[in-house]
């Protein structure tokens, strides 16, 4: 059958290859085949919950990959992404008489684990579900680094750059609870946008407030403009411009923009850094969520008095380069537990078989995708009869295109 169609361009299915593999760095960076437990608490691992053995809220539990895989399978999972710190509940107290079938022994309670509300299957502020049937709007949900709940860009209360141009997130919440962020905020932040509408001419304006520090003296620029108008030129818009440039999606990141050396890191042996950014008197609102570049957490102070202030404050992660999602990820790629279960297929076929399989699997999953945009697109809803129909109509394809080959 391959002989009897065209073959795909050989360097776009070795790029969709390589997508595929990077879109799922973050269960590559967990173990699928044993239990996580007995590495104690793990930096960071993809974590999931069971509806079917936890459904209790108030006793919110957490389940590693391999758990999820081989003790879990067909029950009612959802992923949380990843988690710092947390070590596997599967088969302790909390699952009553269900036992982990990789490791029987376990603690009764893991004291070290913390649980939100993601674990019973909510999100934001709104505590809702996601995805949500309720919820007509399509707005991303963008993670906190520090309490690792997910929100609604909507409900971050500042605007945000496009969802593909994020970067570390830290909620208002979060700020207000380590307070000295909001001063590394003012110098090392994604500027603040405040966006202010005119109904009454019928026209949207943006007022950009940034506050810029320029030859060692503070300074304000405040901008309003009328839609076709011209941005304020400012030292810190092209700095952010730059830094744009630069930015590229979550499962795009460059292993350079994760790896800035840690040696970068400001050491200050004399002097505080955050007192030294405190008199030079730069602020901006403390209101809203505060976006990050990857490299900010570099610029913290690491002296004796702010090491204690961020054990206080239970953010001392913050001075660990890799505690990241981003050096999760990539060490996902570097290091991987184990392949996922097409990419393990295709190694051991050859090389026209191995493009078959790609290219079968991006053939279905664009298909899924403008289905799905079709039905948007329409305003229908996604019925079980509707998707029945769908494929279907692939598996005619498909017949027709082998009955093709064969004549």
């Amino acid at each position: 059958m391959a002989a009897n169609k065209e073959d795909p361009d050989l360097d776009e299915i070795l790029a969709n290859e390589e997508e595929l593999e990077k879109a799922l760095c973050v269960l590559a960076g967990s173990d699928p085949e044993n239990c996580s437990y007995s590495r104690g608490y793990v930096k960071r691992q993809a974590v999931f919950a069971c509806n079917t053995c936890t459904p209790n809220a108030t006793e919110p539990a957490g389940i590693c990959l391999a758990c999820a895989n081989k003790c879990h399978d067909g029950h009612d999972i959802f992923e949380l992404y990843t988690k710092r710190n947390f070590r596997c509940d599967c088969g302790n107290s909390k699952f009553r008489d269900f036992k982990c079938q990789l490791i029987t022994a376990k603690d009764e309670e893991n004291v070290r684990n913390l649980y939100n509300h993601n674990f019973n299957g909510c999100y934001c502020t709104c505590d809702r579900p996601y995805p949500d049937t309720d919820d007509q709007d399509n707005d991303e949900m963008i993670q906190c680094i520090i309490c690792e709940d997910w929100f609604h860009s909507r409900h971050l209360g500042c605007t945000m750059v496009e969802p593909e141009e994020l970067q570390e997130m830290v909620c208002e919440a979060c700020m207000n609870k380590a307070p000295f962020l909001w001063t590394y905020a003012a110098h090392f932040a994604v500027p603040p946008v405040i966006s202010v509408s005119h109904p009454e001419e019928g026209e949207e304006g943006v007022e950009v407030d940034v506050e810029v520090e320029e030859g060692g003296e503070k300074e304000e620029a405040s901008q309003s403009s009328q839609s076709g108008g011209e941005e304020p030129s400012t030292s810190a818009e092209h700095t952010k411009e730059e830094e744009v440039e630069n930015r590229s999606s979550p499962c795009k990141r460059t292993h350079e923009q994760m790896t800035g050396s840690p040696g970068k890191a400001t050491t200050k042996t004399v002097a505080c850094r955050l007192k030294e950014l405190q008199a030079q008197g730069l602020e901006r609102p403390r209101q809203g969520a505060v976006f990050w570049p990857y490299s900010w957490r570099s610029e913290l102070c690491t002296c004796t008095s702010c090491k204690r202030a961020y054990v206080a404050a239970e953010v001392q992660f913050l001075m660990d380069q890799s505690d990241t999602v981003l050096a999760y990820e990539n060490k996902g790629l570097d290091e991987p537990f184990g392949q996922h279960p097409l990419m393990a297929l295709t190694s051991s076929m050859d090389r026209v078989q191995q493009l078959e399989v790609i290219y079968g699997f991006n053939e279905l999953t664009t298909s899924i995708s403008a289905f799905l945009d079709q039905c948007v697109a329409e305003g229908k809803t996604v019925t079980v009869e509707a998707v029945h129909q769908f494929f279907e109509e692939l598996r005619a394809r498909k017949r027709r295109r082998t009955n093709a080959g064969y004549q």
